[in-house]
């Protein structure tokens, strides 16, 4: 099982949003939008550009949350409840914990077990090729409506577009379940996304804290993603020049990208 990460406080977590916002922002200035340009704060459409195209725009040093959802979220979302059974097993897998965090305190391993089952049945759901590429999409981009994932890495904003990361990933990910390697430990309780047989995504259940109980977390390694899609997604870009200036020192297009976003 992958070893247990120390859940990030408050103050941590606004600290990671807020610099999320300033990287996204800056991008935004860099292609040219006006200096009174308000990103989004809450939806993936972080920036939309000249073209109206949107890019969900993400940094970070090593780990992104892709989402956070409660139950009544998953439920309420038709692309999951849609998803051939993949929503309805994200909501078995939150029932699987009582609602007060307290009863699930007093008795850990019997919750933990019920889980097994409809992780396992997630992990199961995902070898379907076009079923990851559902979930993938409706993950990093709510379907079709976010056109391009933009990185930042090492002050250069890398830009995908999202039909090569879907396929990128779909083509690279195996996803498999988490394996118990302690007696107090249980298998299945997240679903990994590897590549190279190294763990670059979780989805789990958190029950780490008050504030996120029994709620479905989706994350991915930036810099085992950034990796790949460099090295899967070729990059033969011509300079690029916004307002005179040339700052294809700054902008990284890839594959479609570089036709596409102009």
């Amino acid at each position: 099982m992958t070893p247990k990460k120390r859940a990030m406080s408050s103050d941590q977590a606004r600290e990671v949003r807020a610099k999320g916002h300033a990287d996204a922002r800056q991008f935004a200035l860099l292609i040219g939008l006006p200096n009174d340009y308000k990103n989004d704060l809450k939806a993936k459409k972080d920036v939309i550009d000249h073209n109206g195209d949107a890019h969900s725009v993400k940094s970070g040093k090593a780990w992104w949350q892709i989402f956070l959802y409660s139950l009544n979220r998953i439920r309420s979302d038709y692309a999951f409840t849609a998803m051939n059974g993949v929503g309805q097993l994200i909501g078995e897998c939150l029932n699987c914990f009582p609602q007060d965090r307290s009863d699930y305190l007093m008795d850990k391993a019997r919750y933990k077990k019920a889980l097994e089952i409809p992780m396992k049945q997630i992990s199961d759901k995902l070898q379907d090729k076009k079923r990851l590429a559902a979930f993938l999409a409706k993950s990093f981009f709510n379907g079709n409506e976010v056109q391009f994932l933009t990185i930042k890495h090492n002050d250069k904003y890398h830009i995908f577009y999202y039909k090569n990361v879907i396929d990128t990933l779909c083509e690279n990910f195996t996803i498999t379940n988490s394996v118990a390697h302690q007696k107090d430990q249980f298998n299945n309780q997240k679903v990994l996304f590897k590549i190279d047989d190294k763990n670059a995504g979780e989805l789990e259940v958190r029950t780490d804290s008050d504030v996120h109980y029994r709620e479905i977390k989706f994350r991915l390694n930036k810099l085992k993603v950034l990796t790949l899609l460099q090295l899967k997604i070729a990059s033969k870009d011509e300079p690029i020049k916004i307002n005179g200036a040339d700052v294809n020192n700054k902008l990284i297009r890839y594959g479609a990208a570089i036709k596409k976003f102009k």
